[in-house]
């Protein structure tokens, strides 16, 4: 049967064009141009690392700066801002480029890729996404460089500084830090430097608030002033920050293997990165194995949550968890309607936020029941690497490099719908815009709870 592009709704598009976009990478990688020893790597972790790369996710089976060589980390660093800025960014850079007018059809797949809420200046507001986006990342890049060139000289601390504030806004978690005595390092080199730790998280932090609330912060004076969206993304946010700080602190600060030798200033700091991190960036500061299971846990919560819609962070997303947690309150409360801010909460997002949850909590069950299989490892390491892939988060338990071929393919697919979005990856294999009913059967009663 004959398949027509513009028959696939502007949804199927997106998946298709990240799969072809994963594709492209996973062939350059297995090149041996890409490969430090000269010698072609495995398709399967080419692809693998790819699919890391476009999910912007660090969980990858391969130390990424003792594997490839230059050209194989310009790749991955193209991969990674592209998949952080969605499909559609090179579908509105040809545009640009070829200055020739975007349909109807491409402005629904912008909006669809960036979960905008209307038509209204779409394309516009992505070049703006674009220009926020360099903008940022050059910042981030220059703090870096502070740093980084007096470490490894000019051109390498240069090289170095770019790299890591891209992967650190598009919240990707790939690092050059890694040795041949030390592979998958990631920022446990910097341990004792602030500055780095800091300037890692607040760009990822950033990077996951969202181009919406991004907008409605750059558009409005006063904070009150927001947006529905953008005041639960905020709040969400900050809530699990400060609980996460709180809870990391109590959990670790006594921790011999962790925080535990470390003065008070920089328990802090740790305290504050590790909350941020698992959020979606995956970047990681102390021993992910030497976490205590309390830890451990509570960080497998967090990058299941993720970050906000339309930005570089996977997970459920924070309004989401909000959506959900706001209906149980109303329920309680005995309300009919989920209100918050003067505002109401419509049924269908509601049910869209419901089905999120549960459709991704089927994903990772599924996904830890597949490598639990395999005997890839315990329990705790096992769910934790689903749902760090889930996340898009990338951190790790350190079972990762010695996954075999089906539990990496089984990530690779997990990874594939954290990106996409859970209620994305139904919709592709649903029609989204049939007519409602003009009839309604009558109500049953049932008994749960």
């Amino acid at each position: 049967m004959k398949i027509k592009l513009f028959r696939l709704n502007p949804v199927r598009i997106i998946i298709l064009g990240f799969m072809l976009l994963i594709l492209a990478g996973g062939i350059l990688l297995a090149l041996p141009v890409s490969s430090n020893s000269g010698q072609a790597v495995g398709f399967i972790d080419a692809l693998y690392t790819s699919v890391c790369a476009v999910c912007v996710s660090g969980l990858v089976v391969v130390d990424t700066h003792t594997q490839w060589t230059l050209f194989g980390k310009i790749v991955l660093l193209i991969l990674i801002q592209i998949g952080a800025l969605g499909i559609m960014s090179l579908v509105t850079l040809f545009s640009m480029i070829t200055r020739k007018q975007m349909g109807l059809r491409g402005r629904l797949m912008i909006q669809e890729s960036t979960r905008d809420f209307s038509m209204k200046g779409i394309v516009n507001t992505f070049k703006i996404i674009l220009g926020v986006t360099l903008g940022v990342e050059m910042i981030g890049a220059c703090m870096l460089a502070s740093r980084f060139i007096p470490l490894y000289g000019v051109w390498d601390g240069i090289g170095m500084s770019v790299f890591h504030a891209v992967s650190a806004f598009c919240n990707a978690g790939f690092d050059l830090f890694g040795t041949a005595d030390a592979p998958f390092a990631s920022l446990t080199p910097f341990q004792n430097q602030p500055f780095i730790l800091l300037t890692v998280a607040l760009l990822s932090l950033i990077g996951g608030l969202g181009f919406i609330v991004w907008m409605d912060l750059a558009g409005k004076r006063r904070l009150s002033k927001l947006n529905l969206h953008s005041k639960l993304v905020l709040i969400t946010s900050g809530v699990l920050l400060a609980v996460g700080f709180l809870l990391f602190l109590l959990f670790e600060h006594d921790n011999p293997g962790t925080m535990g030798e470390m003065s008070w200033p920089l328990k802090l700091v740790h305290a504050f990165f590790q909350s941020a991190a698992p959020r979606s960036s995956g970047f990681n500061a102390l021993a992910t194995s030497e976490l205590r299971d309390t830890s451990s846990f509570f960080l497998l919560l967090l990058m299941f949550i993720g970050g906000a819609p339309g930005s570089t962070a996977g997970g459920v997303k924070v309004t989401t968890l909000a959506v959900i947690l706001l209906t149980m309150v109303s329920f309680v409360t005995g309300r009919d309607e989920v209100q918050v801010f003067d505002r109401r909460i419509g049924l269908r997002f509601i049910i869209r936020s419901i089905t999120i949850f549960a459709v991704s909590f089927l994903v990772v069950i599924a996904g830890t029941l597949i490598l639990l299989f395999n005997a890839e490892g315990s329990f705790l390491q096992v769910v934790f690497e689903v749902t760090s892939a889930f996340g898009t988060t990338g951190l790790s338990t350190g079972i990762t490099p010695g996954l075999n071929t089906v539990s990496k393919c089984v990530l690779m697919v997990i990874m594939l719908i954290g990106r996409i979005g859970p209620f994305t990856a139904v919709l592709a294999f649903t029609s989204r815009y049939r007519k409602n009913n003009i009839y309604k059967y009558p109500e049953g009663d049932i008994t749960v709870g």
